[in-house]
Formats: structure tokens, sequence, C-alpha cells
């Protein structure tokens, strides 16, 4: 039996980070600890862009757009959308996780690193807090499935 498995090198892979800037007090330590991994990892600076949109909302579309260009190997989504007391939360948490078909319309590995969360201290929690940082674990998702999809070539 020949088993697939993605390493977690990112020596010469190309990553393009996309971040919603609302909620940015919690946005900014997922970034900071997605490169931080992407770094860790292998990947250099010059392989490394971040794209920050207004909000989790615009993630896709900019996702997509980085997907189509052919430049990067993954790209790594982050926002944190805290739910209210409105179904404003539902349209922009699952308009936010449309990145799925950006990544099956493209072949373009895309890692949900969106905190979807009850509450504000959950987010923070999620981005370095006690719940660790869903941004490293997002970014090493990205260097995984990039190693296994150029195995599987």
């Amino acid at each position: 039996m020949k088993i697939h498995e993605g390493s977690l090198d990112a020596t010469g892979l190309r990553f393009a980070l996309v971040a919603g800037r609302f909620n940015e007090t919690v946005v900014r330590p997922l970034v900071d600890g997605a490169v931080d991994c992407l770094r860790r990892h292998g990947a250099a600076d010059d392989d490394i862009e971040l794209a920050w949109v207004p909000g989790a909302f615009e993630i896709p579309v900019v996702a997509r757009r980085l997907a189509d260009s052919g430049r990067f190997d993954a790209i790594v989504a982050l926002g944190c959308v805290v739910r209210g007391q409105t179904a404003h939360f539902e349209y922009v948490a699952g308009q936010a996780a449309e990145v799925g078909t950006v990544a099956a319309a493209t072949g373009v590995p895309v890692m949900f690193g969106v905190l979807t969360t009850d509450t504000f201290e959950q987010a923070v929690d999620r981005a370095g807090g006690k719940m660790g940082n869903k941004g490293w674990e997002a970014a090493l998702g990205a260097i995984e499935t990039a190693r296994l999809l150029a195995d599987l070539k």
C-alpha cells in the first residue's frame, strides 16, 4: 500500500494570507502566528504575501483572485466573527466559509483560519491564548496540504 502524506517543509513554497481587518485585535495575532509558523518551517519572507480586507465577508473573493493568479501554493484565510444578537453572524460566517469553494474550484488549498465564536473572550483564547493560535494551525495545514498536492501530481 502506498501512503501519501504532506511534509511540513515550507521551503520554496509560496503563501498568501488573506486577513479580515474587522476585530483586528484578534486577527493580528492570528496573522502573526501564521507568519511565524511559515517562517519556522522554512518559508522565505519573499514567499509570503498578506492581503488585508475589510472583514471576513470579503475574504473569499480576494482568496479567489489570489488562487487564480497562479502565484501561490496555498492560501491562509484569517478573520474573526463574533456572534451578536442578530442574524448578521450567520451571514458573515457563512460567506467566510465559502473559501472552501475557492479551493475546490482552483485546486489551490485555502485553509480556514477564520474564528467563528460566541464571545470575544473565546476568540482571544484561540488567537494565542489558552486555546493556542489558530493562525499557526491554519498555516501548518497549508504547508502540509500544499506538499501533499505536489506529491500527488
